[in-house]
């Protein structure tokens, strides 16, 4: 039986406010879950305290048992000393495309013909 930590939405439209929980993993986002474990309110500002709120001892058990915290919920972990989140890093996709690749090469050439240029002209 695989279970997750993860987010259930609840709250008005346009208006979001989530429910941490513990659910099996093929339920669905708002449907059935094990344990309510807190509550995150995205509307409050980043350092008000009742942004987040997690019933600890609930949590480290969980972890413990091995229930899996999605990315959402490991980054408020992570927020609130709970887990340790590492930061992933894909240099590949922070890498401009093709098109952009070419405009800069094509920009490039033009600068230093137009250093070239302006050389000639001095000497």
């Amino acid at each position: 039986m695989s279970v997750k930590i993860r987010l259930s939405r609840g709250g008005a439209k346009k208006r979001p406010y989530y429910y941490v929980v513990v659910a099996h993993h093929t339920s669905p986002r708002d449907g059935r879950y094990i344990e309510q474990i807190g509550t995150f309110d995205p509307m409050l500002k980043k350092d008000d305290p009742n942004r987040i709120k997690l019933v600890e001892e609930r949590v480290k058990h969980w972890l413990s048992v091995g229930a899996q915290p999605t990315d959402r919920v490991l980054r408020l972990l992570d927020a609130t000393g709970l887990a340790k989140r590492t930061a992933s890093v894909n240099p590949e996709k922070a890498k401009p495309k093709k098109k952009a690749q070419e405009r800069a090469a094509a920009a490039a050439e033009k600068a230093a013909k137009a250093a070239e240029a302006a050389q000639g002209e001095t000497a």
